[in-house]
């Protein structure tokens, strides 16, 4: 079965509406496990408009069964508190302060320097690292040079897809290049716009081992609670 990590980072996108202390996002942690998943994400922004260092530093604390992957930019200052922190993965993401999520995947061939010598960082120290790239062989191929452990499959463009023609076609590109990934070596992991209505068609993808879901379960939890939103993804995955 595709394995799931869940990304917490909206449960502190609602606290910092406030900006008060609840909902805390790392109690999320503990449900999360209880539900069944496999791994938290969170992304450390640089403007920090949702998880804040005080977060990253308890995650480390309290994640120590699942899978605990740290989102971030390939800066000076990130690259500091991975190697401060330790988390069990670090994925490489472009960022933007304008954009309201990520947009794409990261550049890693025009800023091919500086991922690589992120993800030399990164693994100097033994933190698995994955780059979240767009679904394109040159791509694929790239980040197989600089070195990466992993993958992501950004799924934005299957999640935004118009119709049931252009669904089908981004989702043959999605396993044409995780097809083109596990080849290479490279872990191959995917994310991004995923629902209840769409991830079926991503998890059967075989070479596809995890998918990062964020927002589609977070707004579910909203009605149904956490643990149950996360059974229910975890249900659509098991086929």
């Amino acid at each position: 079965m595709t394995t799931l990590g869940v990304n917490l980072d909206h449960i502190a996108t609602i606290r910092e509406a406030r900006k008060t202390n609840e909902p805390d996002p790392v109690l999320g942690a503990y449900i999360i496990e209880l539900a069944g998943a496999h791994g938290v994400t969170i992304h450390l922004r640089e403007d920090r408009r949702h998880i804040q260092d005080r977060d990253l530093h308890l995650f480390r604390k309290v994640v120590t069964k699942l899978k605990l992957n740290l989102e971030m930019a390939t800066t000076d200052e990130m690259l500091a508190m991975a190697t401060d922190i330790m988390p069990d993965q670090v994925t490489l993401v472009p960022e933007k302060r304008a954009e309201i999520t990520t947009e794409g995947g990261l550049d890693i061939i025009n800023h091919g320097q500086t991922v690589q010598n992120a993800v030399n960082t990164l693994k100097k120290v033994g933190i698995e690292t994955s780059l979240f790239i767009d679904p394109y062989p040159e791509i694929i191929r790239q980040a197989k040079k600089l070195g990466a452990d992993a993958i992501e499959l950004h799924t934005g463009e299957y999640a935004a897809a118009k119709d049931f023609v252009s669904q089908k076609q981004e989702l043959r590109k999605l396993q044409e290049n995780a097809t083109l990934g596990a080849e290479l070596g490279l872990i191959v992991l995917a994310g991004h716009g995923l629902t209840y209505q769409n991830v079926t068609p991503v998890s059967v993808i075989i070479e596809v081992q995890e998918l990062n879901i964020g927002h589609s379960i977070i707004s579910r939890a909203v009605y149904v609670g956490l643990e149950r939103a996360i059974r229910e993804m975890l249900a659509l995955l098991k086929g």
